[in-house]
């Protein structure tokens, strides 16, 4: 079903601190939404990307900002919550061991009950099927499912008022994501991507998440502001 539009205005948008996310925080305030953002501590080995998610919300002056924790890495099967599991530095066949399992599932349904609290309607998330890792949790066919989820599991969905997630960034190359961002102002030094960035957010220049980042600013022709540590310092 298709949400009725949200005469709050409100949205819930998913806000992990990098470079898609915040993306997608400047185009909801663009469409003149009043954006609450959440970002999750999940156990994830990169926490240096909540410090990002909090500078980028204050910087954008959202109404409010939520950081929610929950223990996956309780759970392991990936390399970004279980440090045993070392984080691949060349491109991977099929989907990486970066993948967390279920993690966008659970990350918009916490967002789904927020939004339902909120009385918002729109929920914002960055996934992206063009210039990605090849994540099962980022394709078109789970937003789209997980809407329908939403619209069968909520009074608000019941009561027909509807939910709608927004993945505006889906469709777009990361070139064409950075060119939209610099277009709305997003301040791309503030971000961190990397999987595996140190304690002062520099990135390690060689995991999946910078390559493609770095190749997005190359092909946008933006001079990239991501700081790097090691031998990629100045980069």
């Amino acid at each position: 079903m298709s949400a009725k539009p949200d005469s709050s205005g409100r949205a819930v948008v998913l806000l992990s601190g990098g470079l898609d996310s915040a993306t997608v925080l400047a185009m909801a305030q663009a469409e003149g939404r009043a954006c609450y953002t959440m970002s999750f501590d999940y156990g994830q080995r990169h926490r240096v990307e909540l410090e990002a998610a909090e500078r980028v919300a204050r910087a954008a002056g959202v109404v409010e900002h939520k950081v929610i924790g929950m223990n996956l890495n309780g759970i392991g099967g990936s390399a970004l919550t279980d440090e045993r599991i070392a984080v691949p530095e060349s491109p991977q066949e099929g989907i990486p061991v970066t993948y967390v399992p279920a993690r966008n599932t659970l990350f918009l349904a916490l967002a789904l009950g927020w939004a339902e609290v909120l009385e918002a309607r729109d929920i914002y998330i960055g996934v992206n099927a063009v210039d990605y890792s090849g994540y099962p949790d980022c394709r078109p066919e789970f937003v789209s499912a997980f809407e329908q989820l939403a619209n069968l599991a909520t009074r608000a969905g019941v009561e027909g008022e509807g939910f709608r997630i927004r993945a505006p960034l889906q469709q777009l190359s990361k070139a064409q994501i950075i060119l939209a961002g610099q277009a709305l102002g997003v301040d791309y030094s503030q971000t961190v991507s990397c999987y595996q960035a140190d304690e002062q957010g520099r990135a390690c220049g060689v995991c999946d998440s910078c390559r493609l980042r770095a190749e997005g600013f190359a092909a946008a022709g933006v001079a990239d502001p991501t700081r790097y540590q090691g031998k990629f310092a100045g980069h």
